[in-house]
């Protein structure tokens, strides 16, 4: 019993690393910027992200320039909001028709496994 969620655990880890790989190969900032927010906000259980421009840029693999154009994009939109390193999610549903597939995709593989939930949620 312990040995299988282990194995679910780790399969389901293994596809999520696989999945933000492509992503990160395959789509644009304004692609995966939406996504990583996503996803941040679901591990963190809140619409209020502490974060600033320096640390996104650093996680996304891109200049701290391109994370500014990327967020005053979702910003104007009326997406999110960004103010002194704190990033809140204003429109759920907006952001997520704005991110790229992957995190529909991330979504799907984790929502299977209780495992991956309860690690997520931590």
């Amino acid at each position: 019993m312990l040995y299988d969620a282990i194995r679910r655990y780790s399969e389901t880890l293994v596809a999520s690393i696989v999945q933000t790989a492509a992503c990160n190969r395959a789509h644009t900032i304004e692609k995966r910027l939406p996504c990583w927010l996503l996803n941040a906000m679901g591990r963190l259980n809140n619409d209020e992200i502490p974060l600033t421009q320096e640390t996104l840029a650093m996680m996304l693999g891109v200049r701290r320039a391109s994370v500014t154009v990327a967020a005053n994009t979702l910003q104007d939109a009326g997406l999110i909001k960004y103010s002194h390193g704190r990033i809140r999610i204003v429109d759920l549903r907006g952001l997520e028709s704005v991110s790229c597939g992957c995190y529909r995709a991330t979504q799907r593989t984790t929502s299977y496994n209780p495992q991956m939930l309860a690690a997520r949620a931590c």
